[in-house]
């Protein structure tokens, strides 16, 4: 994963600068390579250049001795990069040299990179682009192989050089020079400690040693290492935004960082639990949050973002699907169901929906949390928060309260210190920079979103018997596959399921989505879920044929009724307020430009499975 750390070059303003310092979560010291300026920045403005442009050292890959010696080697020549260049000596050089054992011409090399970029990383060794890869010769790397299965990882447990003897045995039996102990030992640390423990010894004491213990987590080691998600309705009855009656209980999702317990990002919604929605939480967990935060009118800084390295949920339908692999592979994201029975791989998820829906329980119209607490409240006539509201008012508890309060389960620290002390580092820990960003948050947000594939014709393409078109698509009609040319090629059309009146037509050349409109631009906006119910209508009423123009008909009927209804009925509202809710939300792709270029302190008490949910109809 990389990230931001001074001595990084960095993209701001359509310039090039070097990261001076990390001052906080939210601002940065950046000098221009060019004419030296310095500017103090936001960090979610600033980019890192690409893998091509430069190497980016991670200080948590870096080891003690080899950053001790980095550290010994810039104090001994810090002064001598500083003091004009007049003022240095051959006899300055030379007692450097002698102290850290190398030649003049080395000490000069080392000044050079410090000129350059004045960072201690600079002067940590570039490790082999082959460590790791055996350069034995094949012959002797089968011979080692073998005999360390069936000689060395064996109950009887020999030891090293029993097992260099036996190896240099079949050596001189194939004429072969036999590796040093030295190389052996080096083979023999390429091995698993699990794998050594469970053959010599047994699959029980394996477990028992390296299986993690319960109620904590394994791998989540530092920020965006592992996040959880899943989803639950949350306790509060919503009213729509028009007649301020209720319209139910909506679904929530969250995304939380195992290690710190930051939430990384939440959906709400009364859409149906699955995909939709995982994805929406995913995206707002990733992408920087400075827009929504002014969009809710809140004043707090979410400084958490950036791609995670795993994802783990429940063993949820929307991880089995294709669109969220293929987006997960996309970002380099290791996507993990938990198994069942095993609760330290969750729980942190399940206390902070525990926390969450506690604290909502003081709003009007809660549902609480069973019959019997409830007792005569009347849930429904006392609600009074449309979806919007109980938005911000969620992210203004998770802001100003759970971020804030201390956790016991993380040594009785706030989820935003935990996560500001990994970031930018203390007396104890070297920090390990700031995560870096998506700079296409538009394509972000669509390889989240559900796809299908389809060829391209002369009348554009047809999905779910509506017709969409675009000159953009016009290079592509009848394309042939590549791999089989008797057969046409598919494309990729993503979309929101919430409008359905766009779709996005994936490039494979320039990797960049295009919008692709309805071909009757005189159709309303349409959602998935309304036009699989007048498809349903449809079928009941055995219908041969089912085109365009039978299915918008059916949604101007549908709609009527609808609001007739509105005042009346739950369900009608409840419809509306989502057709609502899917217009504002769509308006955050459309109105974007493509670029065609290219609470109380908490108890880790103990920890629960996820909670199973089954996708709503």
């Amino acid at each position: 994963m990389r990230r931001i750390l001074p001595g990084c070059t960095v993209h701001w303003n359509e310039d090039k600068w070097t990261l001076i310092d990390i001052i906080d979560l939210e601002k940065v010291l950046i000098k221009n390579l060019k004419n030296k300026n310095i500017e103090l920045v936001k960090a979610q403005e600033i980019s890192l250049l690409n893998n091509a442009e430069q190497e980016i050292k991670l200080l948590q890959n870096i080891s003690d001795d080899t950053w001790l010696e980095a550290c010994q080697i810039f104090d001994l020549i810090k002064d001598l990069v500083k003091n004009n260049k007049r003022e240095r000596t051959y006899e300055d050089l030379d007692k450097i040299a002698h102290k850290i054992g190398k030649s003049r011409a080395t000490v000069y090399r080392l000044i050079k990179k410090l000129e350059n970029n004045f960072t201690v990383s600079t002067l940590v060794k570039k490790s082999r682009k082959d460590r790791g890869k055996s350069r034995l010769d094949q012959t002797v790397e089968k011979i080692i192989e073998n005999e360390i299965s069936s000689f060395y990882l064996v109950q009887e447990r020999p030891t090293v050089v029993e097992l260099w003897e036996q190896i240099s045995l079949v050596c001189r039996e194939n004429s072969i020079k036999a590796p040093s102990i030295t190389t052996l030992r080096r083979r023999l640390n390429l091995l698993q400690d699990r794998i050594i423990i469970s053959k010599r010894y047994s699959p029980k004491k394996a477990r028992e040693q390296f299986e993690p213990i319960r109620g904590s987590f394994p791998g989540a080691e530092y920020p965006l290492d592992v996040y959880q998600i899943d989803h639950t309705p949350i306790d509060v009855i919503l009213v729509d935004e028009e007649y301020r009656k209720s319209i139910g209980r909506a679904f929530l999702t969250i995304v939380i960082d195992t290690c710190t317990r930051m939430i990384a990002g939440f959906c709400v919604s009364f859409d149906p639990v699955g995909a939709l929605s995982t994805g929406i939480a995913l995206s707002h967990a990733i992408l920087p949050k400075d827009m929504w935060l002014a969009k809710h009118e809140i004043e707090r800084a979410w400084p958490i973002y950036g791609v995670p390295r795993k994802i783990y949920a429940d063993n949820a339908k929307e991880f089995r699907g294709t669109m969220l692999e293929r987006a997960c592979q996309e970002y380099g994201i290791i996507l993990e169901n938990r198994p069942k029975g095993l609760p330290n791989y969750g729980g942190h998820v399940e206390r902070a929906f525990r926390t969450f829906m506690k604290r909502s329980q003081s709003l009007k119209g809660t549902t609480f949390s069973n019959v019997k607490e409830k007792e005569t409240y009347n849930s429904e006539k006392k609600a009074v928060l449309t979806l919007q509201e109980f938005e911000s008012w969620f992210a203004t508890f998770v802001l100003k309260v759970y971020h804030e309060k201390t956790h016991n389960g993380i040594n009785r620290m706030s989820p935003l210190s935990l996560y500001e002390k990994f970031i930018l580092g203390d007396e104890n820990i070297r920090g390990i920079g700031l995560p870096t960003l998506i700079e296409d948050e538009t394509k972000l947000k669509l390889d989240f979103m559900p796809f299908v594939e389809r060829t391209i014709q002369e009348y554009g393409v047809l999905i779910d018997n509506i017709y969409y078109y675009a000159d953009v698509l016009r290079n592509w009609i009848h394309a042939r596959d590549k791999n089989n040319s008797k057969l046409k090629r598919k494309f990729i059309f993503s979309r929101d399921p919430r409008d359905i009146s766009v779709v996005y037509f994936f490039d494979p050349e320039l990797k960049i989505y295009y919008p692709i409109p309805y071909r009757n631009i005189s159709h309303p906006p349409l959602s998935l879920w309304e036009l699989n119910s007048i498809v349903r209508n449809l079928n009941q009423q055995k219908f041969f044929e089912i085109n365009e123009d039978i299915i918008f008909e059916g949604l101007e009927e549908m709609r009527k009724i609808e609001k007739l209804a509105a005042e009346k009925s739950k369900t009608a509202r409840r419809m509306q307020q989502r057709r609502k809710a899917w217009k504002k939300e769509n308006q955050l792709i459309k109105n974007i430009t493509i670029d065609v270029s290219q609470a109380e302190n908490f108890e880790e008490g103990e920890v629960l499975p996820f909670v199973d949910l089954e996708e709503a109809e």
